[in-house]
């Protein structure tokens, strides 16, 4: 028997033991692409080593907390799994933090090792020496300067002492994008991100799988595909930045088999011009999550895309998932999916009873893949939890939705987002859905603002498409003219881009923020 057939069979393997036998078995296969650098399965078995044993070196223990602020590359690579060796907790952090956000999830972390890249450190050069004078002992470390991480680096890489990382063991804290806030740490375990590394998953992550990795690795939407791509022995072609011809120029080049890409990115994929051009064969499959997918969207791709299209819907924070096969139920486009097996999700009521099937209400969920709590929040904790009457524990989404007879869930939108007007309930998403019939609208968004005549009222924010002259006022008259009384759009801008988190999530309170401005 095999070692990944041993952890098979103890349904249980750790992430660098599962690249440490890919390493044995392939050790020239090629693990990671950035750029026109790579490295094998071998060298960077042996980097990890090198990294870990340089983290005992330091007086490090296993549960320290190690944070990355940097953008994609093979050295953030090496860094991840190599905390994650040392028996460490891995802090991803995005680079894109205001100065005061990232230094609050430094304090709350406790890390007192952070790595940094050009693009982060001539953001932030002040805000760290405030940081290593405020928080004790804080070392930092340059990735993207090579004298500076090899130097870093332990000589020997068998000076590394072996540590058996155990289930309940934190792999990391993933703070919350910031779309509504101040963000939270999400602590996961080594449990929690198992079934993502089962070998003979049937989504296709084996060794000849390549995976183009498009989003930032402080994403949990990224490791979710990085995390099977590595532990099933595939390749990781990582981009710094997305942008869409040179997507299409690593997958033909690489012959790409799996990508993880938010609604956003498949859309302006879809309508670049060059995107006939290329030929994207050899993907096997797509994935795709974080936001809103419309049905058009998914149709198109399943059009003229070659491979199937598979979208997840869950939580950072875990609890229950669903998944939608578009290309088995193209009759179910409109849904998010039906819950993953051994995954459990209901429908609530404002009083906490689950809602029959057609009825609206909040998602709950649970599953193995749950995240501990809220890193030093527990009554944050607790606010997102709700509890069956057998006690078992279930993660509120914050979403509204309602599942249909054949268990597929129809995402209505974030209950924080739903609109009360006059003492009557509003789906931005519904107001959403009209404008997306215009011809003349490329995107859009619609909030709620305090009235003093209805409590709230709805606004719209669009994105004109090229072409387009309509005005804000003929738009608004023509969506208007499409919804009920209790519906009707009080305003409507026009604007040049919606504001979107890394990930491509709109993010609402920024334009709540600008129409109160």
């Amino acid at each position: 028997m095999t070692k990944i057939q041993q952890y098979v069979a103890n349904n249980f393997g750790s992430l660098p033991d599962m690249v440490r036998e890919h390493a044995k078995l392939r050790p020239e296969h090629i693990a990671v692409r950035h750029r026109d650098r790579e490295i094998s399965y071998a060298d960077f078995d042996q980097a990890m080593d090198r990294f870990a044993a340089a983290l005992q070196r330091d007086g490090h223990k296993p549960g320290d907390c190690v944070s990355i602020c940097s953008l994609s590359s093979i050295e953030y690579v090496i860094g991840f799994l190599g905390t994650l060796r040392a028996g460490m907790t891995v802090v991803p952090l995005a680079p894109s933090s205001t100065p005061k956000a990232l230094m609050r999830m430094i304090e709350d972390c406790g890390a007192s090792l952070l790595f940094i890249d050009a693009a982060s450190f001539d953001e932030l050069e002040a805000l760290l020496g405030d940081a290593q004078t405020s928080i004790a002992g804080l070392k930092v470390v340059r990735l993207d300067l090579q004298t500076e991480f090899e130097a870093f680096l332990a000589e020997d890489p068998q000076s590394f002492e072996a540590v058996e990382i155990l289930p309940e063991w934190n792999f990391n804290i993933i703070y919350s994008s910031g779309t509504t806030g101040t963000p939270k740490g999400i602590v996961q375990s080594h449990r929690m991100r198992w079934p993502m590394m089962v070998p003979g998953d049937p989504m296709g992550y084996g060794p000849d799988a390549v995976t183009i990795a498009s989003t930032p690795l402080y994403s949990n939407t990224t490791l979710t595909s990085l995390i099977p791509t590595l532990s099933g022995g595939g390749t990781i072609i990582l981009m710094e930045k997305f942008n869409v011809l040179g997507f299409l120029e690593l997958s033909e080049k690489w012959r790409a088999t799996h990508a993880m890409l938010v609604p956003v990115q498949y859309r302006r994929i879809m309508e670049s011009p060059e995107f006939e051009n290329f030929d994207l064969s050899s993907f096997v499959l797509k994935f795709c999550t974080s936001a809103p997918f419309s049905a058009e969207l998914k149709a198109d791709i399943l059009k003229r895309w070659p491979g199937g299209l598979i979208e997840y819907y869950g939580m950072t924070e875990g609890g229950g998932s669903c998944m939608l096969v578009a290309h088995e139920f193209p009759d179910k486009l409109a849904t998010v999916g039906r819950p993953l097996p051994e995954h459990e999700m209901f429908v609530i009521d404002e009083a906490g009873n689950p809602c029959p099937a057609g009825q609206t209400g909040e998602i709950v969920g649970t599953s193995k893949a749950i995240m501990r709590g809220y890193n030093n929040q527990p009554e944050k904790t607790a606010e997102t939890e709700w509890f069956a009457k057998d006690g078992r524990r279930f993660i509120r989404t914050g979403d509204v939705g309602r599942f249909d007879e054949d268990g597929f869930l129809t995402l209505m939108d974030r209950k924080k987002d739903m609109i009360i007007s006059g003492g009557f309930n509003i789906y931005p998403s519904d107001l959403e859905a009209v404008l997306a019939l215009h011809p003349d609208v490329k995107d859009m968004a619609v909030v709620g603002i305090a009235s003093d005549q209805w409590g709230e009222t709805p606004i719209a924010f669009v994105v004109l498409s090229e072409a387009a002259s309509i005005a804000a006022d003929e738009l608004k008259q023509w969506c208007n003219a499409q919804l009920g009384k209790t519906q009707r759009l009080a305003d409507l801008v026009i604007v040049s881009e919606l504001p979107r988190s890394a990930i491509g999530k709109i993010l609402k309170r920024e334009l709540r923020e600008l129409y109160s401005a």
